[in-house]
């Protein structure tokens, strides 16, 4: 049997334009160049023959010349043959970065095992025949796999398994583009029928696109991103992975996910009852992070109030959550809910009149402005009061 890695969607380049810190923006972008050399170390563990990229090798059709050099010193780096073919990304249209100068001086240079595939025909190798299906232009209309429903298969070597290599949605799965949030498009162009692709006369179709594993069929497959990039989108969110396929001539082929991802992308949500719910909160994350820094990021969906003194604790959470994590998406607000007897403690100050006199001031608002059910102007004063509160307690 022939032994091979499929992958797809490394997306070098990519600009993480959500995270303001430009250190962790740098360190998000590293791991995708870092994830091409835990694919290599698959390949070698694994004894594979050659590796296939399925599309969007790089984020940009005109990426940076430094990632290009940082992609090819990796990939020269394998000792195996890489396939690519161009993507929605990356396409392959003239002026991209496949017809550089740069690249091309580059690849043959560095990365003389990267074996670029821009034409629709057959290429046939001595272990194996590939059927390319590049995308040549960001948005296309027309199936990139329909010319190979007028092949002819005679003239094909019969001995050879016999691979198809295509980057889009098919029929009936909408593989979906996501903005820079993370956030599904869904879309119309680059549609892949793979019902009208010959079934016997194939033995594996090596799809990129979709970020997630998907077996859309025992012989189709798309091994989702090798390092995740965003937070779940519903159902099937298993990404951090290639495929291992083995394959023969007229044999169903073996496929197993390998993992490759290192970053830890989570989700969570709460909602806050009581003050309890807060440290509940913490012993959760502490689990779910540990001491880790800058290896993982967080999407926390809040809602609920918690007094002022914890939502001061709550507050000093997040800050260290801000420092320790790549990113921290929050969504969500959590309000404050003052207790009589933190109220009494701003109030009833003799040596601090000042204080007291402002926080009186603020209680009457309050009591006001819930009772006129003016909830947006009650929210800011007891944002107002948790300030003076978290100023007045301070040691």
């Amino acid at each position: 049997m022939l032994r091979l890695i499929h992958t797809a969607d490394w997306q070098i380049g990519k600009p993480y334009g959500k995270v303001a810190d430009p250190r962790k923006r740098f360190l998000l972008q590293e791991e995708r160049l870092r994830a091409i050399e835990r694919i290599a170390a698959v390949v070698r563990q694994r004894q594979a023959r050659l590796v296939l990229v399925a599309g969007d090798l790089f984020d940009s059709p005109t990426v940076a010349p430094t990632a290009v050099l940082e992609v090819l010193e990796a990939i020269g780096a394998m000792a195996v043959p890489v396939l690519v073919i161009p993507g929605n990304h990356d396409h392959g249209a003239p002026g991209t970065v496949w017809h550089r100068d740069d690249f091309q001086r580059e690849q043959a240079r560095r990365a003389p095992n990267l074996q670029l595939l821009l034409h629709r025909a057959p290429w046939v190798r001595e272990e194996l025949v590939i059927l390319p299906c590049p995308l040549l232009r960001q948005a296309d209309s027309a199936d990139p796999t329909a010319w190979i429903a007028s092949l002819d298969w005679s003239a094909l070597p019969a001995d050879r398994p016999r691979l198809v290599l295509a980057h889009g949605g098919i029929q009936g799965f909408g593989a979906r583009d996501y903005d820079a949030d993370g956030e599904a498009r869904g879309g119309a162009h680059n549609k892949l029928d793979l019902a009208r692709l010959p079934d016997l006369e194939i033995d594996y179709i090596a799809l990129g696109d979709w970020h997630n594993l998907k077996a859309v069929s025992a012989k189709a497959w798309y091994p989702g991103t090798p390092e995740p990039d965003r937070f779940d989108q519903g159902e099937g969110n298993q990404r951090g992975q290639v495929l291992q396929v083995e394959l023969e001539r007229g044999a169903p082929p073996l496929v197993e996910a390998i993992p490759t991802g290192r970053l830890g992308w989570h989700q969570r949500s709460v909602r806050f009852h009581s003050d309890d719910d807060l440290e509940r909160l913490a012993i959760e994350l502490e689990r779910l992070i540990g001491g880790r820094v800058s290896q993982d990021l967080l999407q926390l969906e809040v809602s609920g109030q918690l007094s002022l003194g914890a939502h001061q604790r709550y507050q000093a959470l997040m800050a260290g959550l801000e420092d320790q994590l790549l990113r921290l998406k929050r969504k969500g607000h959590c309000d404050t809910a003052p207790r009589a007897e933190e109220l009494a403690q701003l109030v009833e100050r003799p040596g601090d009149p000042l204080i007291a006199g402002v926080a009186a001031q603020l209680q009457r608002r309050l009591d006001q402005q819930e009772q006129a059910g003016d909830e947006a102007s009650a929210r800011l004063t007891r944002l107002a009061l948790g300030e003076l509160f978290g100023f007045a307690t301070r040691p």
